[in-house]
This record gives structure tokens, sequence and C-alpha cells, in this order.
């Protein structure tokens, strides 16, 4: 969420960023991520990096994206969601448990996803079918199985080369109709941003837009977060669909 980070200048294809170098150190560049997310704890200003009180307004401004893109022409069913980096299952408890019938999950920290288990209503239980303990890079959907995949602040820890498996992926697990929706920090400087703390970056749009690009994907709709405070990324919200 802060954006006192290292900024490192992208130069040519901006699939070839900064990320990418990585590739020759991945298992160096997620285990640093693991690990790092190991010592949060496992609550909503831990995972918020200490911005919990955001999180309402967060949901908010999500809530109100998510009714437009389900108001639209051709709009996906609300049958079954997938909350990807679910961290303790903020999302799926405040937003998507409320509008589908069934939600999935998939996040890498087992004390994150232990935390969500440990705290969940009776009646968002129910609606839970599969959790799974895994990192994205590592992750491929079910084909055809989700109306919405749902993919939050998490993007950001997978390299360039994993980010567009791992959409390209995605849209083949959407049903007919079926969406991705991102929300992810953006830089304003139009570089990639590192932060080595917590192994990941932040992205310009342009190079998101390049990404999305490479994974077949068409944004449909996308907006700007609204009402977070001043000193925080920019951050926005993609709706995208596979080009066929």
């Amino acid at each position: 969420m802060d954006s006192d980070t290292e900024k490192v200048e992208s130069y040519g294809d901006p699939i070839s960023s900064i990320v990418t170098q990585q590739e020759n150190l991945l298992d160096e560049w997620y285990l640093k991520a693991e690990k790092y997310w190991s010592e949060i704890p496992a609550t909503v200003d831990g995972v918020l990096g200490g911005f919990g009180f955001i999180s309402q307004i967060d949901i908010h401004e999500s809530k109100k994206f998510l009714q437009q893109i389900l108001k639209m022409k051709n709009a996906p069913k609300t049958e079954h969601a997938l909350d990807c980096g679910a961290g303790i299952g903020r999302i799926t408890k405040c937003l998507l448990s409320h509008v589908f019938e069934k939600v999935d999950l998939v996040e890498q920290n087992p004390q994150f996803l232990e935390a969500f288990k440990n705290n969940i209503e009776p009646e968002i239980s129910l609606k839970i079918e599969n959790i799974f303990c895994c990192g994205l890079q590592n992750f491929t959907p079910k084909e055809e199985f989700y109306d919405v995949i749902w993919i939050q602040w998490v993007l950001g820890h997978l390299t360039d080369t994993h980010f567009v498996k791992f959409l390209t992926d995605c849209s083949k697990g959407l049903k007919s109709n079926g969406v991705i929706i991102i929300k992810e920090n953006v830089t304003s400087s139009g570089d990639v941003e590192i932060d080595s703390e917590e192994s990941s970056v932040t992205r310009p749009l342009s190079v998101l837009k390049d990404l999305f690009s490479k994974a077949g994907l068409n944004c449909i709709v996308s907006c700007k977060q609204k009402n977070f405070p001043k000193g925080l990324y920019s951050v926005y919200m993609f709706a995208l669909k596979y080009i066929y």
C-alpha cells in the first residue's frame, strides 16, 4: 500500500521490465515474499499494511464497481467466484459472499487461511466451496468454472512472465460471460517501482495494460478508487474479458 519504494526505470518493451529480470532468481523472489507475509499478523490491519481503516472504503467502491459489471449487457452470472490472494478472506467475507452463491479462495499463507476459517460466520461458511493453499505462480483455476475471478493487491508479487501466464489461465477458468476483476496499486511516475522488503513491484498503467493485452484480455471497464488517504498509491479497478 505504501508508496515509499525504490524506483526502477523500465527500458524497451514493458514486458521486459525489472520484474522479468528476476526470472533467474525465482525461488529467492517468491520465498522472500512468502517469508515477509508469514511474519504479518493475520488481521485486517496486518494484511493492509497498517491501513486497516481503509477497508470499508475499499469494499464500498469495490461493491459499486462489481454492481456496475453485473448490470452490463451479457453480464456474468453470480454462481461462483474465485478470490485470488485472499489473505484472511476480507474480500470474500465483506463482498463476494454477499453476491455469489459459492466462493473459492486461493492464498499461499496457511496462517491467513486458518484465521479465515476460525473467524468465518456460519452463513458465510456455507458458501465456501474450495480453499487452495497455493501461490498464484503455481495455481491454475479449473477451466470454465468461475463467473468472476477477483484479484486484488497480489499481482505485484508475480514476475511479468507469471503475471501473463496466470491471467491467461484465469481467462480459461471463466464461464461464458465471465469476467476477471483486478484491483491494484498503480504508479504515477511511469516507472516500475520495486519494494525489496516484501519482494513485490508496483507497475504503471501502461505496463499493466500491456500485460493484460499479452494475456489476450480486453479491459471493458476501469475505474479509479476514490477517497483513499493522500500519500498512498493510486488504486485502479479493471474488468477484463478474453479477446476472442
